[in-house]
C-alpha cells in the first residue's frame, strides 16, 4: 500500500512470491496470502478518515473511532502511532488540544501553515506551546465530507 512510512516498510520479501512449482517463498503451499505490507483493514479505514480532514481542521481520536462505529481513540492512536506517517497525522489529536509529545514543533508548523485556530499558551504551560483551539478547530465529518465509511 502506498501509506506506509519508511520506518514501517517491510524487507524486500512478498509472502506471495512463489516459486515454479506453487510454493510460497517461505515453502508453504496453497493460495496466496496477504502481502506482508498490507494494512490491516481497521488501519486503512483510520487513514481515510484522517486522509478527509481538510486542512486547518483537526478531528480527535475518539471522534475518527465513532466515526468509524469501531474501536476507541487508544485503537485510533495505536493505529496512527503505527501507520500514520503518510497521512496528515497532525489533523488527528488529543482530545485536550495539547500538541502530540515529541512532534510540537513539526505540528505547529503544519498548524500554523493550514490556520488551525490555535490557543495561545499561558506563562505557566511547559515550553510555552500553544494548544488547539478544540471548539473552532474540530471538524465533525460534515462540510463535504465524502460518505460515512
Amino acid at each position: 500500500m502506498g501509506r506506509m512510512s519508511e520506518e514501517s516498510l517491510p524487507d524486500d520479501r512478498h509472502a506471495d512470491d512463489r516459486l515454479p512449482d506453487d510454493r510460497h517463498a517461505d515453502g508453504s503451499r496453497g493460495e496466496p496470502v496477504e502481502p506482508a505490507d498490507a494494512l490491516p483493514e481497521y488501519a486503512e479505514r483510520v487513514l481515510d478518515v484522517a486522509e478527509g480532514i481538510p486542512p486547518g481542521r483537526v478531528m480527535t481520536y475518539g471522534d475518527v473511532a465513532e466515526w468509524l462505529e469501531e474501536g476507541g481513540p487508544r485503537q485510533v492512536g495505536r493505529v496512527m502511532a503505527l501507520y500514520g506517517g503518510a497521512v496528515p497525522w497532525w489533523r488527528v489529536v488529543r482530545a485536550d488540544g495539547a500538541l502530540l509529545p515529541g512532534h510540537e514543533l513539526e505540528a505547529l508548523g503544519h498548524y500554523r501553515a493550514e490556520g488551525t485556530p490555535l490557543k495561545q499558551a499561558s506563562r505557566a504551560a511547559e515550553g510555552h506551546l500553544p494548544r488547539l483551539d478544540m471548539r473552532r478547530a474540530r471538524w465533525d465529518g460534515g462540510e463535504g465530507a465524502e460518505g460515512h465509511t
